[in-house]
């Protein structure tokens, strides 16, 4: 309370105090007797008015300040809470998240795994098939997977195949299958 005082002395003095300077160019200065003289002004103003208080009204300053300060201290309790509350959920939502990425990537490989073995059944098929009969069926079958199917199959029965097929299809089978190797 006394720094308070100071500090208010100091800027009532600033504001009022007379300047021992002669000309309006140079600073303002001030001695330290003026200085000393001012801070007792204002310390012994500030303490005639606190007497002037009852102390009633100074035990219901405190206790008012005191419960303001028991408020805050409440809410910033209750923000404290709400931010754990807030980072524990995110936390759970995390290994959620985590979670079903897992069981989703599971499934992906889970499907390219059964793709991958109807594409080995489709090849064994192929492979027992008479070249123009495989070659009639690849060339209306979805061109990847005549890609996969041909690159499954021994290098003498696709070029086979290729020999039987239209020239278009086979041409553009052909270039994915390239493509494919790379």
């Amino acid at each position: 309370m006394i720094l308070l005082l100071k500090m208010m002395t100091l800027l009532t003095f600033a504001n009022t105090a007379t300047p021992t300077a002669t000309t309006p160019a140079q600073t303002l200065k001030y001695t330290e007797a003026d200085f000393v003289e001012k801070v007792k002004e204002e310390v012994t103003k500030k303490i005639d008015d606190i007497k002037k208080k009852s102390v009633t009204d100074l035990t219901k300053e405190l206790v008012a300040k005191e419960a303001e300060l028991k408020i805050r201290e409440n809410e910033l309790k209750v923000r404290e809470e709400q931010m754990g509350l807030t980072s524990k959920d995110l936390d759970q939502k995390i290994k959620d998240f985590d979670k079903k990425q897992m069981n989703f990537i599971g499934c992906i490989d889970q499907n390219e795994k059964k793709k991958a073995e109807r594409i080995r059944q489709l090849v064994s098929v192929v492979s027992g098939m008479k070249p123009a009969k495989a070659a009639e069926l690849l060339s209306v079958q979805d061109s990847e997977i005549s890609v996969k199917i041909l690159a499954e199959l021994d290098s003498e029965k696709a070029s086979k195949i290729f020999n039987l097929m239209d020239k278009e299809i086979s041409a553009r089978l052909q270039k994915q299958y390239l493509d494919m190797k790379r």
